[in-house]
This record gives structure tokens, C-alpha cells and sequence, in this order.
């Protein structure tokens, strides 16, 4: 608790910003010390703390600086003292309740930050929805959606929270891309395989992949999450895929002799994608390639695919 004024450094400080921006708030939006003792400068008292940290927090989640001061300037925290309770700060900077980190991600991905901490499943897919028409699955993917998981990702692993904002947005954005798959469904022969490693749980990339597969016009066939290498040799015996992606999340389930059987196969695809942060590029197979993204990856299962054909066209 904080029980006397502060100077603009301490302010700083605690709030995790720059004094220099603490007089922008001061100047442009009236956000600033309150306390005046003849002689001496401002002071921040308890009720400019409280004001500014639901200014910074605001901010920090997108809202406009003009926005967040108006809400800033109406919305104090009373004490049964008829006081202003300070914010509570942690000791990150981040405030306790906090919000979804995005990066230098742009508005949208801060929108859809906000959107599933409201737990708003309609705007969560109004959002993703609108990405898709406008700018296709791979820029959605990188520009939008992968932003804010990965945020609510660093949240969960600080804080152990944000779970029902995980299972909500995950389940509006797997909605999603089957909606675009649907859009765009190839014709010809599944020339690629999509499948998670043996034990791996984490689908939304590799739906991501087959979205952008759909929409560039590349037939896939998707086996899904925890499929055993048995199951794939004998998927792949089957099938005789141009390419197989192996997606893998964690070190946990990277296991390179999945690979190993894939290269091993009687009908081993002409490549092998090790896909996913779980693969470390010093224990991959000679012979397997790691994509750096998902336009890298869907740039190389169309390309094997037109080899393949042309092949046999000739």
C-alpha cells in the first residue's frame, strides 16, 4: 500500500514507464500530481497512482491513450475511508489481473488479446473471420492468431491462469480454420500428410497449415493429435504421400526416431517436414527439412506435390 506522495521517479518506477511519459499523461490528459506544497514539486498521491495504473493497464491492452485516460479519470477505487486505494502493482510491471502480452503484433491482435479476456466467443471469431477474407490464412496466422496464443502461453507459464481463455479462443480459432479448409477444398489426389507426434496435443498449428494447404490448392490428409509412429508408417504404407509434416510442440514429444521410421518406410515420402518448436535441428535425420514458419512449410508440401506430379506425368 502506498500512504504518502510520490515524485514523478517513483511513480515511474512502480508503474514500469518513463517519466517522459508520465508528463505526456500529465500534459495531454490531466493525469497528473496532485499534491502541491509551496516550493517544492508535485507530488503523486495515492488517487494519481490508482488513476494512472489503470491508465498504463489500458494502454497496455490497446485502448486509445485518450480513451484510457477518460476511463482513468472516472473510474477511482474507493476505500471504506472514502479514499482511492492504490493500484496494485506486480512486481513485473504487469498489474495482477493483467493482460495478454502481443508484442509488436497491430491493433487486431490487440483487439482479439481483449476479446478473450472478456471470454467473447463472438468477437474472438468475428475477428478471425474478418483476417481470413482479408489477408488469407498464413498472414492471419503470423500476424494475428500465433501473437496472441504464444501471449496467452507466456501468462499461463508465469501465472498458472488464463486456462478458460486458452480452451475458448483455441476452440474459436480450430473453428476457424476448418471454416477456411471448407472454403477451399483442392481437388486431386492428398499428396501431403499432416500429423502430430506421438503424444503431441497442440493441433492448432498444424490446422493452420492445413488451411493455407486448402487455400493454396494442395489435397492433405490430417491424422491429427498423439498419432503413434505405427499408426503413421502404416498411414504413410497406405497412402504414399509426396511429404509428411511431423508437428511437434514441446521437447517432450520430439522424438527423433519418428523421423527415422518415416525415412525408413517402404514407401518413404520424398520429404520429411520436421515442423514445431519441439525439434532441435541438431538431432534431426539427414534428410528430414525444418521449415523456419508456415509459409515456408506450405511453400515446400506444394512444391514436392508438383514434383510428384509432374513425375508421373511424365
Amino acid at each position: 500500500m502506498v500512504d504518502e506522495a510520490l515524485s514523478a521517479g517513483a511513480v515511474a518506477r512502480r508503474l514500469g514507464v518513463a517519466v517522459t511519459t508520465l508528463r505526456t499523461w500529465h500534459q495531454r490528459y490531466g493525469l497528473g500530481p496532485s499534491e502541491h506544497i509551496p516550493g517544492h514539486h508535485r507530488r503523486y498521491t495515492p488517487t494519481d497512482l490508482a488513476r494512472l495504473e489503470i491508465m498504463r493497464r489500458l494502454t497496455a491492452e490497446g485502448v486509445s491513450p485518450a480513451e484510457a485516460a477518460r476511463w482513468a479519470r472516472q473510474s477511482p477505487d474507493p476505500t471504506p475511508n472514502g479514499t482511492v486505494a492504490p493500484a496494485r502493482i506486480h512486481p513485473t510491471g504487469r498489474d495482477g489481473g493483467g493482460s495478454i502480452p502481443v508484442g509488436r503484433a497491430g491493433p487486431a491482435a490487440r483487439g482479439l488479446a481483449r476479446a478473450a479476456m472478456r471470454l467473447d466467443a463472438a468477437a474472438i471469431s468475428e475477428t478471425i473471420a474478418h483476417a481470413l477474407a482479408a489477408g488469407g490464412v498464413v498472414a492471419t496466422w503470423e500476424g494475428l492468431l500465433r501473437p496472441v496464443l504464444a501471449g496467452i502461453g507466456e501468462r499461463h507459464a508465469a501465472t498458472a491462469g488464463l486456462i478458460e481463455v486458452e480452451h475458448l479462443i483455441s476452440r474459436c480459432v480450430s473453428e476457424a480454420l476448418a471454416a477456411a479448409s471448407r472454403a477451399n477444398v483442392p481437388t486431386g489426389p492428398a499428396r501431403i500428410l499432416l500429423s502430430c507426434a506421438d503424444e503431441e496435443q497442440h493441433t492448432l498449428p498444424l490446422e493452420a497449415l492445413a488451411a493455407a494447404l486448402a487455400e493454396a490448392g494442395v489435397s492433405y490428409r490430417m491424422l491429427g493429435a498423439r498419432v503413434p509412429v505405427a499408426a503413421l508408417v502404416e498411414a504413410v504404407n497406405r497412402t504414399g504421400p509426396a511429404a509428411v509434416v511431423l508437428w511437434s510442440h514441446t521437447r517432450a514429444t520430439a522424438d527423433p526416431t519418428q523421423l527415422g521410421a518415416l525415412l525408413a518406410a517402404p514407401r518413404r515420402p520424398l520429404l520429411v517436414l520436421a515442423a514445431g518448436p519441439g525439434w532441435r535441428a541438431d538431432t534431426l535425420p539427414a534428410g528430414v527439412v525444418r521449415p523456419v514458419d508456415l509459409a515456408e512449410a506450405v511453400s515446400l508440401s506444394a512444391a514436392v506435390r508438383d514434383s510428384l506430379d509432374q513425375s508421373r506425368r511424365d
